[in-house]
């Protein structure tokens, strides 16, 4: 398997997984709100950049989602 298949298939793969860790999260507040509404368009554009075929890009925008649910939550932004 080339790199480029297997990058691929770990972007399909943590798409996945944010997808389900997404599913009802909600915001606590204005700044949660923000977060959440920053986390959705960073998936959205990992979409949008693995359909274009700019791998990096997907994976890039997949890693400051998750940073974003993480961090949203460990602050109590997010639940």
């Amino acid at each position: 398997m080339s790199l480029e298949d297997e990058l691929r298939v770990e972007i399909e793969k943590w798409s996945r997984r944010l997808d389900e860790s997404m599913a009802g999260v909600k915001p606590s507040g204005e700044k949660g709100a923000k977060l959440l509404e920053n986390l959705k368009a960073y998936r959205d554009d990992a979409g949008h950049f693995l359909k274009q075929g700019d791998l990096i890009r997907s994976f890039e925008s997949l890693i400051w989602a998750w940073a974003i649910l993480e961090i949203g939550r460990d602050l109590g932004h997010l639940k």
